[in-house]
């Protein structure tokens, strides 16, 4: 790909409970996908209140996210070494491989959050507690 410009609206949502063996049941919109991006995975992330993504980390990826809407409560760190904090729109985190991190959505409208992660390699989530 050369370049390409993309409306949001133009990213069609997936809805994450139809897909079978992938969880959490939130909504999505593939931006990255969808402009056929090969070396990182960009993601739209749409939240209600209490939805989350459970604690996790991933061999390979790096993952940085940014709150555009709402209030979200995060867990990060190695296992047994976890921070928890609240951020809200116009904050970033980031988790380098192996790291642990979720987020639960906090805030009473709905919560969107963009999710970039790289390499683009298939990194299933792990169990931070599994790793040495």
């Amino acid at each position: 790909m050369e370049y390409e410009v993309l409306d949001t609206e133009d990213v069609p949502v997936t809805d994450l409970s139809e897909v079978e063996g992938v969880p959490p049941d939130l909504d999505i919109r593939p931006v990255g996908r969808t402009m056929g991006l090969e070396n990182l995975h960009l993601t739209l992330w749409y939240f209600e209140p209490g939805e989350e993504i459970q604690y996790h980390a991933h061999s390979e990826q790096e993952e940085l996210y940014y709150v555009i809407e709402g209030e979200f409560s995060l867990k990060l760190g190695r296992s047994g070494e976890e921070e928890t904090m609240e951020v809200g729109p116009g904050a970033f985190w980031a988790a380098g491989p192996e790291i642990g991190h979720g987020h639960r959505y906090v805030g009473d409208d709905e919560g969107v959050v963009l999710a970039v992660g790289a390499p683009a390699v298939e990194d299933p989530g792990l169990d931070p507690h599994n790793l040495d």
